[in-house]
């Protein structure tokens, strides 16, 4: 009777206890919704607090830039602060060891050595690019000296223009390694971003470089390709111009998985004289172009090089009348029609392998040469060429980052912005090298 009391109670408490599951199950459920959606909360919270704390941190920035600025107009005033600037490369009002380096090679005259890649090895077995270059001499009727039949201009001083109606190599094959210069730096491989392919040596300490110069100094490094480049128009180009702008600046204009088309933009000129004539300077406004090549430099699908000729005067001229640095000067300015290197077609293998690995002859039994086919190309990112072009601009001539608009846009859109119109004549273009 007692054994049969106990079942009884153990009986009991157990449904008792599978009475009390449930519910607890239930009070588990609902503290782990709870718990989802705090954390949901919080996580919404933290996200939308992201862009306030960017905010805030830019404006905090932007303010002790600004304050930064005050401070160095009231020390150094306009000029002292524009002196400062040419310097300051990156705008934040400090000057690096290296922003402060002309300075330095200005007062003591020591400049350390330079820097230079390795000079460039051609594989035997790489791919091979032909350039052709096509130009049409300057129009000497574009010449302001022209009006009045160049009087006052010795028939010398424009000797080495007058006979300069070709290139002086019309054709030349590359090795499409050598184009691996134009490969942007490993930080910038995105549509839109620029980079200095030569960098330019100059800035308001520095001055300009000597007029009374011949025979161009020997490039090293990426000069070398452009030297090269250039003087299949004429022997003598100077790399390092003058006066600034001076040297090159690329831009990634398109990305695929294994190509960059990217967008350049030159800054060099021509000697066109020789001894015993005095020296001519001959600077187109600018060089621009594009290259596509794969990521590895390996190949080289298109390659444009050429002067603009978009405007009504392209290039400017000066030649001295004697062999000094002081000796006087004229100047002057005219159109070029044509001034231009284009790849022949894509680069192709110098050397053709079968599957077993034997080496093909580059002919048909025909003899016919072998035709390429070549993969067409998606670009997973672009810009506009007209936008890669504004971005070496800007690059170029900070300036331009207020927009300049023609003449009789400036009104319309002056009033409808509730600005006023500041109004630029010049005889030339202002953002290149042909005024």
């Amino acid at each position: 009777m007692t054994e049969d009391v106990d079942k009884a109670a153990l009986l009991e408490e157990e449904e008792e206890e599978e009475e009390k599951k449930p519910v607890n199950n239930r009070d588990t459920g609902h503290q782990t919704g709870e718990t989802r959606r705090t954390w949901a909360l919080w996580t919404l919270f933290m996200i939308a607090c992201v862009p306030v704390i960017g905010a805030g941190i830019q404006y905090i920035r932007n303010t002790q830039l600004s304050g930064r600025h005050e401070a160095a107009l009231k020390t150094l005033g306009t000029e002292g602060l524009f002196l400062f600037s040419s310097l300051d490369v990156d705008h934040d009002l400090h000057l690096s060891p290296e922003e402060f380096k002309p300075i330095a090679e200005k007062l003591t005259g020591v400049a350390p050595p330079a820097e230079f890649e390795e000079e460039f090895v051609a594989d035997p077995n790489g791919e091979t690019l032909t350039l052709q270059a096509v130009m049409q001499p300057l129009l000497l009727e574009t010449m302001t000296k022209s009006k009045d039949g160049f009087l006052g201009v010795s028939h010398s001083a424009l000797n080495g223009l007058r006979s300069w109606k070709s290139p002086a190599v019309p054709s030349s094959s590359f090795s499409a390694a050598q184009f691996r210069i134009f490969l942007p730096p490993k930080d910038k491989g995105v549509p839109g971003d620029t980079w200095w392919i030569i960098p330019s040596e100059l800035n308001i300490f520095t001055g300009y470089l000597p007029n009374n110069r011949y025979h161009p100094p020997s490039p090293r490094g990426k000069e070398v390709l452009v030297h090269t480049l250039l003087s299949m128009f004429h022997p003598r180009p100077f790399i390092k111009s003058r006066f600034a702008p001076q040297g090159a600046v690329a831009c990634v204009r398109a990305v695929s998985d294994f190509y960059y088309d990217v967008v350049f933009r030159i800054h060099a000129e021509f000697q066109l004289n020789d001894v015993p004539d005095f020296p001519f300077w001959f600077t187109p406004g600018q060089f621009a172009g594009h290259v596509v090549l794969s990521k590895d430099a390996s190949h080289v699908r298109d390659f444009h090089l050429y002067v603009p000729n978009d405007k009504s005067l392209n290039v400017d001229m000066e030649w001295l009348y004697g062999a000094s640095e002081s000796s006087s000067m004229e100047v002057d300015i005219g159109y070029l029609p044509q001034m231009e290197l284009r790849a022949a077609g894509p680069s192709t293998p110098s050397v053709i392998y079968d599957e077993q690995g034997n080496v093909i002859d580059s002919q048909t039994e025909g003899g016919e040469p072998i035709q390429f086919v070549f993969e067409e190309i998606h670009w997973s990112s672009e810009i506009s060429r007209g936008e890669a072009a504004d971005r070496l601009e800007v690059t170029f001539y900070p300036f331009k980052k207020v927009p300049y608009v023609p003449f009789p846009e400036a009104f319309s859109r002056a009033e409808a912005e509730g600005k006023l119109v500041h109004s630029i004549l010049l005889w030339g273009a202002l953002d290149d090298q042909s005024c």
